[in-house]
C-alpha cells in the first residue's frame, strides 16, 4: 500500500500541509494538542486499505501549516473554514470529518455549521456539547476556579517557555502521562505556582504503542515551530463562544460517533460526563458511544486496532 503523501495547499488564506493516503470517499482526520498529522498514521492506513481517501492536515498553528501569531485567528470559525477549504482544495464536495482532542470540537462544529458538506462526524476524547450560554473561562471564574490548566495556557509566553525548555521531554511526558499507561491527573487543576508538566512523569521507556519515528518527527517539528500555535487555540475560547452565538443549543443531526478512553483526563471533567449524558438530545444521529477500557487520552494511538474497527464500521454503515 502507498505511504501517506505530504503536500501543501492554499486553504482559507493560509498554507496547510496535509497528508493523504488511499482513494475513495474522503475522510478528514483532525489532530489535537500537541500533535501533528502523523498521530493518525494507523487510521490512515486502515482507511486507505478499506477503500477510503484519508486526509490528515497539520491543523492551523502546527507543523507545516501556517501559524498566525494573533490568537484572534484561531476561533472555531477559522478552524471550520480551514476544513471547508481543505475539502475544496482536495477536489471534493463532501467528507466525513473525524477529530481528536481539539480536533474533535473542530470536527463537531464543522458538522454543525456545514451539514451540506460534512455528511457524518466522529469525535474522539472530547464529546459534543452545543455552543453554550456561558463561555468556559467565564464559567470557571464564576465557580471560583483559577488554576485549571486551560487558564494557565491563557497568558502569552508562559506555557510556551515551560513547554519549549525541553521539547523532547515535554512530548515524552505528555504522551506517557496522559495515556492509559500513565497516572493521569495532568489535564486538570494545577498546583498554584506550578506549570502544566509538574504532575507529569518522564518514563524510562515509552509504551509499545508509541511510534518512535513519529515521536522523533514531532519533536523536531515542535523544536522548529514552538507551541504558540497550538496554545492559541485555548486563547480563542472566548471569541469562539461569541461568534458561535447563532448556533447555541443546536444538535448535530448527521450520523455521528463518539470514542473515548475510559482513563482519559478529559472524560473526568464533570462537563464531559454531562455532555455524554445529553447525547440523546445533542446527537440524535448517534451510531455509537464507546469508552475503551484502560485507554487514556491518545485513544487512536493507544488502541489503534479497536478505533480502526469502530471507525470503519461507522463509515461502512453510512
Amino acid at each position: 500500500m502507498d505511504s501517506p503523501q505530504l503536500e501543501t495547499l492554499q486553504v482559507n488564506g493560509i498554507r496547510m500541509q496535509v497528508a493523504t493516503q488511499g482513494r475513495g470517499p474522503l475522510v478528514l482526520l483532525c489532530h489535537g494538542f500537541p500533535e501533528l498529522w502523523c498521530s493518525w498514521r494507523a487510521q490512515m492506513a486502515a482507511l486507505a486499505a478499506a477503500g477510503f481517501r484519508a486526509a490528515a492536515p497539520d491543523m492551523r498553528g502546527y507543523g507545516g501549516t501556517d501559524a498566525p501569531a494573533d490568537p484572534a485567528q484561531y476561533t472555531m470559525l477559522h478552524h471550520v473554514g480551514d476544513l471547508v477549504g481543505l475539502v475544496s482544495a482536495l477536489g471534493e464536495t463532501q467528507a466525513v470529518v473525524v477529530g481528536h482532542d481539539w480536533g474533535a470540537p473542530a470536527a463537531w462544529h464543522a458538522a454543525l455549521l456545514r451539514p451540506d458538506l460534512f455528511r457524518a462526524v466522529a469525535g474522539l476524547s472530547v464529546p459534543y456539547s452545543p455552543p453554550a450560554p456561558v463561555d468556559l473561562l467565564s464559567a470557571l471564574a464564576q465557580q471560583g476556579v483559577s488554576h485549571f490548566y486551560m487558564q494557565y495556557f491563557q497568558a502569552s509566553g508562559v506555557a510556551e517557555a515551560e513547554l519549549e525548555a525541553d521539547v523532547a521531554a515535554t512530548l515524552r511526558r505528555t504522551t506517557y502521562s496522559l495515556s492509559g499507561d500513565g497516572a493521569g491527573g495532568v489535564a486538570g487543576m494545577l498546583e498554584p505556582g506550578k506549570g502544566f508538566l509538574h504532575d507529569t512523569e518522564d518514563p524510562a521507556a515509552m509504551p509499545a504503542w508509541v511510534n518512535a519515528t513519529d515521536l522523533a518527527y514531532a519533536t523536531a517539528e515542535f523544536q522548529r515551530t514552538g507551541f504558540r500555535g497550538g496554545l492559541n487555540w485555548y486563547r480563542a475560547i472566548r471569541p469562539s463562544w461569541e461568534l458561535l452565538a447563532p448556533w447555541r443549543g443546536l444538535p448535530i443531526r448527521q450520523p455521528s460517533l463518539f470514542i473515548g478512553g475510559e482513563r482519559d483526563d478529559v472524560l473526568k471533567f464533570p462537563a464531559s460526563r454531562a455532555a455524554i449524558a445529553r447525547f440523546d438530545r445533542t446527537l440524535p444521529g448517534l451510531r455509537g458511544c464507546h469508552l475503551l477500557t484502560g485507554a487514556g487520552h491518545w485513544v487512536q494511538r493507544e488502541r489503534a486496532a479497536e478505533v480502526n474497527a469502530l471507525l470503519l464500521g461507522f463509515l461502512r454503515g453510512l
